[in-house]
């Protein structure tokens, strides 16, 4: 069923312009006198065509078609202006407001249904694109979805293959993420940034699948040689991971090979400092070094909140960038719910982001 809003002043023209709708398919009037009341009407109820006539008292059918266009989903509805014969200026306004076509006084009849059956089929045809971009657009959002899946189940299992030489991940990598996620929302970075740090945060330490197992499992402290050989799983990561189509594994690349840079270029492997670091390192840095402090290991004890904090505060300007401590202290109610929520011993039941 299409909708005609007619707006006249008149009652005898509302009932004759109203008693030829009525002779087209599927369509229905809605009649008012007053410009106002027609808004209102429309402001709720998208018309298929809307007829209106230009000498009104109070609001003219320039200023309601104006009004009209103003609505929301209104910018494109067929408007058919009724208008005196020699009435050129006002025409030329009125296709300037958003008129599409005009009738002249006194209305022909035959003319009245051919324009307004001509427009109503335009009206038809511009709803069924858009209905048809609706459904495209849901198509390439299911299709989108799909990728998107494929792609954090290929993140995870990266991160897990990194697991299973690494005994600092599982929960820490989950922890680590959703605190990087937090701390890029106090940022003020846009949704689609924060979600994208969270997929890509734990690909951090990634590279340290090529350092060889008498260093990466030794529980003591590393000789100065040994470290500098760990300090190689940034580049590791960083060529693993860069070349990707994938947004996810770019930022991966980005946070693998910059999480290790300090804020006063003193940290690896390139010695960046400020905002050379990429921010998605910058803010991992934080979020990782936070929950290393925090968690027990076989070989140390777990710092306490507070030893934590001081050293991220203490590290703001040197080994952090500032803002991001201070981001994650912002947030740090939530900081201390995500650390609740991802345990160790919730390892075992795959990824939750």
């Amino acid at each position: 069923m299409q909708d005609v809003l007619i707006i006249d002043d008149t009652e005898i023209n509302l009932i004759l312009f109203s008693a030829l709708i009525k002779k087209l398919d599927n369509c229905r009037s809605h009649n008012f006198e007053s410009p106002l009341q027609a808004l209102d009407w429309a402001a709720t109820k998208q018309p298929d065509l809307v007829i209106v006539d230009y000498m009104m008292p109070g609001m003219d059918g320039l200023e309601f078609i104006q009004r009209f266009r103003a609505l929301e989903g209104c910018e494109e509805v067929p408007i058919l202006m009724i208008t005196a014969n020699d009435q050129k200026q006002v025409r030329y306004r009125a296709l300037d407001s958003g008129a599409n076509d005009f009738l002249a006084k006194p209305v022909d009849k035959v003319e009245f249904l051919a324009r307004a059956k001509n427009m109503l089929s335009l009206s038809a045809a511009r709803r069924k694109l858009a209905d048809r971009a609706e459904w495209l657009d849901a198509e390439v959002k299911k299709a989108t979805a799909v990728i998107v899946q494929r792609e954090q189940e290929t993140v995870f299992r990266l991160c897990k293959a990194a697991e299973y030489r690494d005994p600092e991940t599982g929960a820490h990598i989950l922890r680590m993420a959703h605190y990087s996620r937090l701390i890029a929302k106090y940022l003020g970075l846009p949704e689609a940034d924060q979600d994208l740090i969270l997929q890509a945060a734990p690909m951090h330490d990634i590279g340290k699948v090529g350092i060889t197992d008498n260093i990466l499992l030794k529980p003591g402290r590393l000789t100065g040689p040994e470290f500098e050989i760990m300090k190689q799983h940034a580049e590791f990561g960083y060529e693993l991971l860069h070349g990707s189509t994938s947004k996810v594994l770019q930022a991966g690349a980005e946070i693998a090979r910059g999480h290790h840079e300090k804020f006063d270029g003193s940290g690896y492997p390139h010695g960046k400092k400020g905002e050379e670091i990429p921010l998605f390192s910058r803010i991992v840095a934080v979020a990782d070094v936070f929950d290393a402090l925090t968690s027990e290991r076989p070989y140390k004890k777990a710092w306490t909140l507070e030893q934590a904090v001081d050293f991220l505060n203490a590290g703001a300007g040197t080994h952090f960038d500032p803002a991001c401590v201070q981001a994650f202290l912002n947030g740090f109610d939530e900081i201390l719910e995500i650390r609740d929520r991802y345990q160790e011993e919730e390892e075992a039941a795959g990824p939750q982001m």
